[in-house]
């Protein structure tokens, strides 16, 4: 039941979760920042040979294995153990955040109500690897290669992984993080592709604020290092040059950016009631102060983006109760593509103003390309230490300002990050959302 609070629940950050192409902790993760060290590698998950691209950010130290789900002990460890099995490599790092994002927040047994604590998680739609199907295929074909249907029932289907439906449904995450930690609270999954992280941020702490729930984890898993996927990118969306030096790669706001860079990865924010966090001594790194979303296309479903994105900042920013110069600093989705960025830039100019041409503007995929749904809240943490450290991290290959795109992007590593920071994601679809964070205030 849920019961109205006499006076508004402000939700603070007391847990976070990081599997990165650089860095599984937020230590890694934000030395690899200051220290302006790349993420971007040459491709090796899928054979070179298959891709008119290269480079990738993949998460090399990510094997899949109990060990990178953080410090489990007794029956916890087991459950996890038995159930790799049923995720795939999505799953598998988006439980993984979300193991290591409790572990910090120190939610041990006992500390919590169980029917106080739900999960909202984001999710990009989770395809199966070719290797599901090809050994049953393999066996429904002649000596030409032709494929026999008649045969699937009796000799293919028998070759499947029972568990195969489990390990790709993008609800899975949420629902084994909630049952593997007796979480019994609301549960819901997002996929709305790059826009789910902070759509995940805001329901999740809307669901806190109407005295849905105490604690929630809100987090995202995500990859375009899959061949389908990678197939996909390459075909409709513009992707970074195969020539290219890799860690130079992902170039946002730059002259001569070329696309994106694809990658993986996953992040885990618990969000906590104020005064339940304090209550229990937690650690607070920062508070969550307004979110927003918009969706804007036209009758042909040619997204405008530009609109999308100030739509989605001005409704967090009134959920926040703030004003754009109330900003320290933009984290911007920097996707690096020719278009998205001048897109990207007519928002920022269309919500600051004049104020943009002194609003600091960061943008971590430079570090690491675009994780799917996973990049937001990668960015967004990204952002909270940079509260906490009193400073931002450069936007890396910025090197020739594109004049079409005039943001003050950050070049050094002594750049105040102000006490609060905006941070939005956009779909090439045009949905846009928006989170508001910011020290705690009195």
């Amino acid at each position: 039941m849920i019961t109205p609070s006499a006076k508004p629940r402000r939700v603070v950050i007391t847990g976070l979760g990081i599997i990165s192409p650089i860095g599984m902790n937020t230590a890694d993760l934000w030395a690899s920042l200051a220290a302006g060290r790349s993420g971007v590698r040459a491709l090796t998950a899928i054979p070179p040979t298959h891709l008119p691209t290269a480079c990738a950010a993949e998460v090399p130290d990510f094997t899949g294995s109990i060990d990178d789900f953080g410090p489990l002990e007794g029956e916890l460890k087991k459950a996890v153990r038995k159930a790799l099995k049923m995720m795939c490599r999505e799953c598998q790092m988006g439980v993984a955040a979300a193991m290591r994002a409790i572990h910090q927040a120190g939610l041990s047994a006992g500390t919590f109500d169980p029917e106080r604590v739900g999960v909202c998680y984001g999710a990009d739609y989770m395809l199966s690897q070719p290797q599901e199907f090809s050994d049953g295929m393999d066996l429904c074909g002649d000596d030409a290669r032709r494929f026999h249907f008649e045969k699937w029932g009796a000799a293919g289907m028998g070759k499947m992984n029972p568990l195969w439906l489990l390990k790709y449904l993008p609800n899975m995450p949420a629902c084994h993080i909630a049952i593997f930690n007796d979480f019994r609270g609301p549960n819901n999954s997002i996929t709305q592709r790059e826009a789910s992280s902070n759509l995940a941020v805001g329901e999740a702490a809307r669901t806190i604020e109407r005295g849905g729930a105490d604690v929630m984890l809100a987090g995202a898993t995500g990859t375009r290092v899959h061949l389908m996927k990678s197939l996909q990118a390459l075909v409709q969306e513009e992707t970074a040059e195969p020539g290219v030096e890799p860690q130079r790669a992902s170039r946002p706001f730059d002259l001569d950016r070329t696309g994106m860079v694809i990658g993986e990865g996953a992040g885990c924010l618990v969000l906590e009631e104020l005064e339940h966090a304090r209550a229990r001594g937690a650690t607070i790194y920062a508070e969550v102060l307004g979110s927003g979303a918009s969706y804007v296309a036209d009758r042909q479903h040619i997204a405008n983006r530009t609109k999308a994105l100030a739509n989605s900042l001005r409704a967090a920013l009134r959920d926040a109760g703030l004003k754009p110069d109330d900003i320290g600093h933009l984290h911007a989705h920097g996707l690096s593509t020719r278009r998205a960025d001048v897109d990207e830039a007519a928002a920022i100019g269309d919500v600051f103003g004049a104020a943009a041409a002194r609003l600091p503007v960061t943008a971590a995929k430079s570090y690491f390309g675009n994780l799917g749904a996973a990049s937001g809240i990668v960015e967004l943490a990204a952002s909270v230490l940079a509260l906490r450290e009193g400073r931002l991290f450069p936007v890396l290959n910025y090197d020739t300002p594109d004049p079409a795109c005039p943001v003050s992007a950050v070049r050094g590593d002594s750049t105040p990050s102000g006490k609060t920071a905006a941070h939005w994601n956009v779909t090439p679809q045009g949905q846009a959302s928006a989170v508001v964070i910011g020290a705690v205030r009195a």
